[in-house]
């Protein structure tokens, strides 16, 4: 297996960190430049005997070599935690990451939206009583969280960070598009997609990972 090498990592971080303007970065308040500790071995081991699936490899290296959360794109990335006797991802939408189904495919390999089969939400003009409007929105809003908001759409799929306002970003663990970078756009209406490099080539954690180290040096060039 090839190793992604990650040696480079800290140094960056802490050139990043020591700059005047680093708060300036999107996100850098809520991580501050630092790593948590990286896994040992016999730790990434267990973790992957839990959820009984081999991580991908840029990022089963990253936590072995560089660490286990903590400085990265957005606000950050989703720190490991020992949770009731299990590990656990932990931030805001980590508990999207379903650790005993994440072994199992996640089918997509396009993107697709869950509510693109829903009628348009009701509209005010179109109801003689405020109170009729008001349970017409209910009812849709209901259905909405039945069609959408199911784990279903996220198997498969591993949380690692938020952009705020309820927008993530995920790693592919299992199916064809395993190692791949995801965005969950659910909360704007527009469901999954793969995220793309400038060239438009699909985004593995690595370059995703060290795209947001090219954009922060660029920021504070």
């Amino acid at each position: 297996m090839t190793h992604t090498d990650w040696s480079d990592v800290r140094e960056r971080l802490a050139r990043l960190s020591a700059h005047p303007d680093a708060g300036r970065v999107f996100g850098a308040k809520a991580h501050r430049w630092t790593l948590e500790p990286a896994l040992s071995a016999g730790e990434l081991a267990e973790l992957e005997g839990e959820l009984r699936v081999e991580l991908p490899e840029e990022y089963r290296s990253f936590l072995l070599t560089a660490g286990r959360g903590g400085a990265g794109p957005a606000y950050g990335l989703f720190p490991l935690r020992r949770v009731d006797e299990r590990w656990a991802w932990e931030g805001d939408g980590a508990e999207l990451t379903d650790r005993d189904t994440l072994h199992q495919p996640f089918p997509h390999t396009r993107a697709f939206n869950p509510a693109g089969a829903l009628p348009e939400p009701p509209d005010e003009d179109d109801y003689d009583t405020v109170e009729a409007f008001n349970e017409a929105e209910d009812a849709y809003w209901q259905l909405h969280d039945r069609v959408v908001c199911v784990p279903d759409h996220s198997i498969g799929l591993l949380y690692l960070c938020h952009l705020g306002c309820a927008l993530r970003e995920a790693l592919v663990v299992t199916g064809p598009a395993r190692g791949q970078m995801w965005a969950d756009d659910t909360a704007e209406g527009t469901g999954f997609r793969p995220l793309r490099d400038s060239d438009g080539t699909r985004l593995g954690f690595a370059r995703w990972y060290r795209r947001w180290l090219d954009e922060a040096d660029a920021t504070l060039a």
